[in-house]
């Protein structure tokens, strides 16, 4: 055989190496990004306790979906505590250790992660009007990388407003307690329950909040202007802190309100809206279509379909107030 033939020969021998071993490559690459374990980044604005029920929920729907924790996924947990300064903070960390999805609830929240990210998926547990504030283009085409569930918290306020009305029909005079240090929706949901409350010939008192050192005072307040309830309106702040505020609302003999049934089992007298928990349970479905394949940009926002009305039997007895039996017979939970 001749020089020139086996040059060849080699050539092509080193070729096929070459090529067998670039194939052995990405089949290794192939199987090492199929094996790999997501990590899903939680951002709470609350602190582990406060968050306990609604992520508790959402780790059951991923162990519904055969999500396994440390075994084929990862949590990457990061609580604010109630110090929502934090959450920019919190939320670059979770994008610098490259977590693959991030779960959030509530506006701020949502906020912080988008900020922090354009391109790592966000789904939401449940938040305000994403499109009012700017998080998505719309709820049946997001259009970006953040997707998952709306509490229609303004959209309910008037039948809150309605059920409190028939709670205590003497009441002509009703305090509501926001906090636009969280998220400036609480004021589209005043406008909401005032003009509800105008309707129904009730006089709304808001009270803006943004530290507890103020409860004290704006308690005061609505005892000064002669309240005769109150509606605390569901943010991230406001859940931090409800224990506090619905103790102070007893204390002060006033009838409560609240978004969400945790509320109740705080003692807040009554709580009309979604069940945030099954929300989050929802969101376990999102992170699962994403993770395989799906975009959050094509993913319609969902809104709740599940809704409870409950009622804190304790909380009216301490305040010394006999709930209607036409109110009590609407009840999906009554805590005795």
């Amino acid at each position: 055989m001749n020089r020139s033939k086996q040059a060849d020969m080699a050539k092509k021998t080193i070729v096929a190496l070459l090529v067998s071993l670039a194939l052995a490559s990405f089949r290794l690459a192939d199987a090492q990004q199929q094996n790999k374990v997501p990590r899903i980044g939680i951002l709470q604005g609350g602190s582990a306790g406060s968050s306990k029920n609604n992520l508790d929920a959402f780790r059951e729907g991923l162990h519904d979906l055969g999500y396994i924790q440390e075994r084929n996924i990862v949590l990457e947990y990061r609580y604010a505590d109630g110090k929502f300064d934090r959450l920019p903070v919190l939320a670059s960390e979770l994008v610098r250790i490259k977590v693959d999805l991030i779960l959030v609830g509530g506006t701020q929240t949502t906020t912080a992660a988008k900020q922090a990210t354009s391109t790592i998926p966000i789904v939401v547990g449940g938040a305000g009007d994403l499109v009012a504030a700017g998080l998505v283009a719309s709820l049946a085409r997001p259009g970006g990388n953040v997707t998952g569930s709306t509490r229609m918290s303004k959209d309910l306020s008037g039948k809150r407003i309605e059920v409190l009305k028939e709670t205590v029909p003497k009441a002509v005079r009703v305090a509501v307690l926001l906090s636009s240090a969280t998220t400036l929706l609480d004021r589209d949901e005043l406008k909401e329950t005032e003009s509800a409350a105008n309707h129904l010939g009730v006089k709304v008192q808001s009270l803006d909040v943004s530290d507890p050192n103020e409860f004290q005072t704006a308690y005061k307040a609505m005892v000064k202007e002669r309240a005769d309830a109150v509606i605390i309106l569901q943010g991230s702040f406001s859940s931090f802190h409800r224990r506090q505020l619905v103790e102070l609302a007893a204390k002060n003999r006033l009838p409560s309100m609240c978004e969400e049934s945790l509320f109740v089992y705080d003692g807040c007298l009554m709580s009309y809206g979604p069940d945030v928990p099954h929300l989050y349970r929802r969101a376990a479905i999102f992170i699962d279509k994403i993770l395989k394949g799906a975009k959050p940009a094509d993913l319609p926002v969902e809104q709740p379909m599940k809704f409870e009305f409950v009622i804190n039997l304790k909380a009216a007895k301490q305040i010394g107030l006999t709930i209607p039996p036409n109110v009590l017979a609407r009840a999906d939970r009554v805590i005795k």
